[in-house]
């Protein structure tokens, strides 16, 4: 069939194309020399060809042309070698070179002009080393005004919208995870209104005013501060809450170490924490929430230093054996199995709490009985955990079921230590 698919003018063919014109001659591949067998022929009858270059002789205007590129790095490796031998013997180009490569210094990228969070403590604890504060803040209040001063910076950050971002609250509950949902201003509302059981045991101002009423809990004095408000909170509600948590720091300074003020009890309700424990509770409390904030926002935010770390994982530690207590005696923990409970100040069976990385260490957490003086001889079982993802479990972040912890020994208690850690937790 002429002129078609099937005719013998195809690829590399010699026959005629459409139209009659000659179809375009297309050459075979060809065969490597070293690949047909036949020998290299050697290097000698090359000739010249095989020799290399003679080196480049580079002329000064040449090389004056080339500084620019040299200061910012993009010469070749000839050029390079070139302009750099070139420098050590004409002193005028040796000297714009100089200042080339001071003005590409100017040309880098601008950095960010946000302060380090640590250079706030870095600051302090150099000046409080020259000279001690006349008037110092309890060892057992730093956490509280760290974590204060790190949640007000990241609110200066943030933009006027931001206020409205939602953000859930979490904890838990009984045997299951609870939630609430508010705005990030909501967020700051409650913190506001749970410091100010600390405000009230100091003799300060009650932020709910009026409308405290009969609201002794964290949630129901916040939901009175957000009930009370004729619309949501909004940025307005920092500044309030910012002067509070001053105002706290600076009456526990005032007081001074004294022994009585650090014991002073703070009413949450159905319990009660000296007033140093309660000062570490609303530190936890402001960081956990400012990461609720910094997660809702998109905004980088870094766990206590390891010294208030540890602190909060102490006050954590040693609150497990009561709220263990709790649990048994409502049904949600596991009974003694007919023990006799251990007179207070005797070793009984305990959990050791092994906390891992910064701020960590390790804790005997008496099971029998909150007045038990935890024992190593007496102990049964073993958790492992890291300090922040202990501190995401008391915080009601992580389910106890779920928490990565190295487990070994009794099985039944360590399930009790875990779901009582995650009791911890409130709204």
């Amino acid at each position: 069939m002429p002129g078609g698919l099937g005719g013998s003018g195809g690829l590399g063919g010699s026959g005629a194309a459409r139209g009659g014109r000659p179809a375009p001659w297309i050459p075979l591949p060809r065969t490597s020399v070293e690949d047909s067998g036949r020998p290299l022929p050697p290097l000698a009858e090359l000739g010249e060809a095989a020799a290399p270059p003679p080196p480049r002789e580079w002329e000064h205007p040449v090389l004056t042309s080339l500084l620019g590129a040299w200061a910012l790095a993009a010469c070749s490796a000839e050029e390079t070698a070139a302009v750099e031998d070139h420098l050590g013997d004409c002193g005028p180009c040796a000297d714009e070179a100089r200042r080339l490569r001071e003005a590409v210094g100017l040309l880098h990228r601008p950095e960010s002009l946000d302060l380090d969070p640590g250079l706030r403590t870095r600051v302090l604890d150099s000046c409080l080393d020259r000279r001690p504060p006349r008037i110092p803040v309890p060892d057992w209040a730093g956490p509280y005004d760290a974590e204060t001063a790190r949640l007000d910076a990241l609110l200066q950050d943030i933009r006027d919208s931001d206020w409205h971002t939602p953000v859930r609250l979490r904890w838990f509950e009984d045997e299951d995870m609870a939630s609430r949902r508010t705005t990030v201003a909501g967020v700051i509302a409650h913190l506001l209104s749970v410091d100010g059981l600390v405000a009230v045991a100091l003799g300060l101002d009650d932020p709910l005013g009026d409308h405290a009423g009969r609201a002794e809990s964290p949630a129901a004095r916040t939901e009175a501060y957000w009930g009370a408000s004729h619309g949501p909170p909004t940025r307005a509600v920092r500044g309030p809450w910012r002067e509070q948590s001053h105002d706290l720091v600076r009456t526990v300074a005032f007081a001074g170490s004294d022994r009585g003020t650090a014991m002073r009890p703070v009413s949450y309700g159905d319990f009660q924490l000296p007033l140093q424990d309660a000062m570490v509770d609303r530190a936890f409390e402001c960081w956990v929430h400012a990461e609720d904030i910094a997660v809702a926002v998109d905004y980088p935010y870094a766990p206590p230093s390891p010294r208030d770390l540890h602190r909060m994982i102490d006050l954590a530690a040693r609150t497990l054996p009561t709220v263990l207590a709790a649990r048994r005696q409502a049904g949600l923990a596991t009974p003694t199995q007919g023990r006799h409970l251990v007179p207070a100040g005797e070793p009984g069976r305990s959990l050791r709490l092994e906390i891992e990385g910064s701020g960590g260490g390790d804790w005997l957490i008496p099971l029998d009985s909150p007045a038990a003086k935890g024992s190593a001889e007496h102990e049964v079982a073993h958790i492992a955990l890291d300090g922040v993802e202990f501190c995401r479990l008391a915080a009601g972040h992580v389910p106890p079921r779920e928490a990565a912890a190295g487990r070994l020994g009794d099985a039944t208690a360590i399930r009790d230590v875990l779901y009582a850690t995650a009791s911890l937790s409130r709204m």
